[in-house]
């Protein structure tokens, strides 16, 4: 019996740990929808000035969205962009999924196409999905394979696994993981020294160390994180780490332990990223509508 009581008394403690956790959302601040009426709204990212760049795939658009709340479209056709990160020149770099290329995009609305895998590899990547800008410069991203429908004759598979790569600034393409399911979204640290990859096809967050040697870069000490699916990734300059799936956002800390879940009022959660004049802002990608909420916390890199 005095077994019984401790152990209800531990789950009563555990629970109220849980429950009086400190909450990421500012104090008042409440989920707004920002606009809605979008095909499947994907990859934001921001400016140095806190504008918020995001895709809606299906349409084949990128749309901004500025510190003053108007909404624009920015560029379409846009390659079928999917997801997208702010380098530190104020250039988008998008997984271009149309013909599985990355694009560099400037704010005036040039584009280049900086990677092609048949240039490469001679086959086509599965579809680069997320992207994630090291402070090298270095382009670290993802290569699941999501049949699209405007791939026409293209249907399966040429490469043999979905795989993670970093294509360097000296235009080196170097595989850096072989080993996951289905590779999503993927962030790293402002030191460029951690990198997180969501296996979303076995439901597990991987944290690893990055490091190179006369070898090349490479992955070492790979961790699961955490248990959980996410399709897009984002941190806070606390080291907070926010998932993205089914049950909105969902926030761990840097520890491993999620402490906040963030209800979104859509059936898929695709995205975050912060922006806003102060970064304070999270902009969350969800199905047919764009959200926000203000956090107590920054976005983790500065302009991001």
């Amino acid at each position: 019996m005095k077994n019984r009581v401790l152990l209800v008394a531990a789950l009563l403690c555990a629970g109220a740990a849980s429950a009086f956790a400190e909450s990421v959302i500012a104090d008042g601040a409440h989920l707004e929808l920002l606009s809605k009426g979008f095909s499947f709204t994907e990859g934001p990212t921001c400016d140095s000035k806190g504008n918020v760049y995001f895709t809606d795939q299906n349409l084949d658009r990128i749309l901004k969205w500025s510190t003053d709340g108007i909404l624009t479209v920015f560029m379409s056709p846009a390659g079928r962009a999917n997801g997208m990160y702010m380098d530190a020149e104020d250039h988008l770099i998008a997984c271009a999924d149309n013909k599985n290329e990355l694009w560099r995009i400037s704010l005036n609305g040039e584009k280049e196409c900086v990677l092609s895998s048949l240039d490469l590899l001679d086959k086509y990547f599965n579809g680069p999905n997320d992207i994630w800008v090291h402070p090298s410069g270095d382009y670290y991203f993802t290569d699941p394979l999501y049949k699209r429908p405007w791939w026409g004759d293209r249907t399966g598979k040429e490469l043999d696994s979905e795989d993670v790569y970093v294509f360097t600034k000296e235009k080196q393409l170097i595989k850096i993981a072989n080993d996951l399911k289905k590779p999503n979204g993927i962030i790293g640290t402002p030191d460029g020294k951690t990198l997180f990859i969501s296996d979303i096809g076995a439901g597990i967050i991987y944290k690893y160390t990055i490091s190179s040697d006369k070898d090349g870069i490479k992955l070492e000490n790979k961790q699961v994180f955490c248990k959980d699916q996410s399709d897009g990734l984002t941190l806070d300059d606390h080291g907070n780490l926010y998932l993205t799936n089914g049950r909105g956002v969902v926030v761990y800390d840097k520890t491993g332990k999620e402490i906040e879940v963030i209800k979104v009022p859509e059936g898929w959660t695709a995205n975050v990223c912060f922006g806003g004049k102060n970064h304070d802002v999270l902009f969350i990608t969800a199905s047919k509508g764009l959200y926000s909420i203000r956090l107590k916390y920054k976005g983790a890199n500065p302009n991001k």
